[in-house]
């Protein structure tokens, strides 16, 4: 997928997107019909097992964006930037900036839509880097969210998440992650922006879907969003996996003559 096909897909074909975050994953996906990868700050908890992704830094993003960029094929890749990286100052956000697209990143995902925001990524956007937008939960803000809650219920927030939406397209995203809102409200934005939106527990009318790689695969038996589908059984599969190994050498079926030099 290039650049160009995100303004070509807004409500012509739905765009899919994966989380993903090293070399075997990014393996696995190249040979697919995929379109995006996303090297996600959530890589703090499903990798890294931190409670939250404000635990993810600069040096963990671009280690695994590097990681992911060896190994993906034609998918189109974005890159987060983690926690208070675009907060610090310009030159700074520019310096995090540079280290992920030169890590391998096509793109670059910020959360937040406020005004001070907006104003970085035009900038960012003048200096020649593509910029997905996020907004709805924002998991970074997780501290002054309260917790991972549906955003956008009342009218009020519905309003807000409205002005964030169009202020980012404004600024220049080429894509905007719509998380945890009200599916009326995921399509109103929709249908207002003239880019595409990817939606993550916003319903069906957006733009294309992302899941997170281990809750798709469903690596861990204790995920229970209601918003994630499992599409394979992948915790019982290696569980099994690993019982046939132990009860094999255990019992000394493996290594065989064939297995041995």
């Amino acid at each position: 997928m290039k650049l160009q096909d995100f303004a070509r897909k807004k409500n012509t074909a739905k765009i899919t997107v994966l989380t993903c975050y090293d070399y075997p994953s990014a393996k696995l996906i190249a040979s697919s019909n995929l379109d995006c990868v996303l090297v996600g700050d959530s890589v703090a908890m499903a990798v890294h097992g931190h409670s939250s992704t404000i635990m993810a830094d600069i040096q963990m993003l671009e280690m695994h964006t590097a990681a992911v960029a060896r190994g993906i094929g034609p998918q189109f890749l974005v890159a987060d930037l983690p926690f208070l990286c675009h907060r610090s100052g310009l030159q700074d956000t520019i310096s995090n900036v540079k280290r992920l697209a030169q890590a391998g990143a096509h793109a670059i995902k910020i959360e937040g839509g406020d005004i001070d925001t907006c104003t970085t990524i035009e900038y960012i956007v003048i200096a020649g880097v593509p910029i997905v937008g996020h907004i709805g939960l924002t998991p970074q803000s997780v501290l002054q969210l309260g917790g991972y809650k549906i955003q956008g219920r009342s009218q009020a927030q519905a309003d807000k998440l409205i002005a964030q939406a169009q202020r980012l397209e404004a600024a220049g995203c080429i894509a905007l992650v719509l998380e945890c809102i009200p599916k009326e409200l995921a399509k109103r934005i929709t249908q207002t922006l003239s880019i595409p939106t990817i939606g993550i527990g916003a319903g069906p009318d957006t733009d294309g879907q992302v899941l997170v790689w281990h809750d798709f695969l469903g690596l861990y038996s204790d995920v229970n969003c209601s918003f994630v589908k499992q599409f394979a059984q992948g915790s019982s599969l290696f569980d099994t996996a690993i019982q046939h190994y132990i009860t094999e050498v255990q019992q000394g079926q493996f290594p065989t003559v064939e297995h041995s030099f």
